[in-house]
């Protein structure tokens, strides 16, 4: 497995959570439980906040340096708004992480995005 083939199944592996986690703050929001809504969405926020760093080895390894500096500004801004959103505490910021102001129900979040981006080899820096 090259390097590239490692970040892509990582991130796989981290967006599935990070969904998780939403899904589940979603279900807990239709319940009218809002104490859980507020953590999971924590969870969420968390996860996100901690990307860069727990991704730094498999970023490094990546073979194609404008991919791999792509990669890493991306997940630089997807650390850096998340870490925000827990700083200020706002559970609604945490809850538009990942989806740009126009985005509609069906379409890919952000992250989805950069995970495709990623498999076909182009980022947008």
């Amino acid at each position: 497995m090259t390097g590239t083939q490692a970040f892509i199944e990582w991130m796989e592996q981290r967006y599935t959570v990070v969904m998780t986690a939403e899904r589940r703050a979603l279900a807990e929001l239709d319940a009218g439980k809002i104490d859980a809504y507020n953590a999971a969405m924590k969870e969420k926020a968390t996860l996100l906040a901690a990307m860069d760093h727990d991704a730094a080895a498999l970023v490094a390894a990546v073979e194609d340096p404008a991919l791999r500096d792509a990669a890493t500004h991306a997940l630089h801004r997807f650390s850096n708004s998340a870490r925000n959103s827990l700083r200020i505490g706002s559970v609604f910021y945490m809850s538009a992480l990942l989806y740009p102001d126009d985005h509609k129900a069906g379409e890919p979040d952000n992250l989805r995005l950069f995970i495709d981006g990623l498999r076909a080899g182009r980022l947008e820096d």
